[in-house]
């Protein structure tokens, strides 16, 4: 997981509240056996309608997803989250998000960006309006802010998730921290224990 401090880029406007994780990648493409081409599989259903906002060419260089509230609701799979990243989004931002989405979202590097309804709104209509709008989301000061959309706010993230974030660790990073105290309490177990050394 690569460490993420600031992101400073252009967004889609997903203007759908109550997004589940169905609707973000459908059932279907949890079949695959791989960990990558989930980007074709993002909003695969409502892709399929010409006028549905990823199919605009306008935001094909998004970086920084903005949705309306509820964002990721429904089951737990990872391959949401995936397929976000992998389509090319580093943030997204929301009024309000699914407990299981946003915990998967910060174990793999995106940014869950959590801001009030009216911020929330004034972002969606902001970029649909025009979709050269910078945003810049700050993990290290925890604000997001579009100047010419007014905008300039914090928001909520847990010191560990934060730390996680900007150093970009994930669970298996966390733990090779502690690799030294791993491999001096494992030297101290009796040799009939199980033990790491082959």
């Amino acid at each position: 997981m690569k460490p993420v401090r600031t992101i400073t880029a252009t967004a889609l406007p997903l203007d759908r509240s109550d997004v589940d994780t169905d609707q973000i990648i459908p059932s279907d493409w949890l079949k695959r056996v791989e960990r990558t081409g989930f980007e074709q599989g993002l909003f695969s259903e409502w892709r399929e309608d010409p006028d549905f906002v990823l199919n605009d060419p306008r935001f094909a260089d998004a970086r920084i997803l903005v949705a309306g509230p509820n964002f990721g609701t429904g089951s737990s799979r990872e391959h949401a989250v995936w397929a976000i990243q992998q389509y090319g989004f580093e943030a997204v931002i929301s009024p309000r998000f699914g407990d299981i989405f946003r915990n998967n979202a910060t174990k793999n590097g995106l940014v869950p960006v959590q801001v009030s309804e009216d911020v929330g709104r004034t972002l969606l209509s902001a970029v649909a309006d025009d979709p050269s709008i910078q945003i810049t989301v700050n993990v290290e000061q925890l604000t997001v802010s579009a100047p010419t959309a007014g905008v300039s706010t914090d928001f909520p993230l847990d010191g560990a998730v934060q730390h996680r974030l900007l150093n970009g660790l994930d669970d298996i990073g966390l733990t090779l921290a502690y690799s030294d105290a791993i491999a001096a309490f494992d030297a101290t177990r009796p040799a009939w224990m199980p033990s790491l050394a082959r």
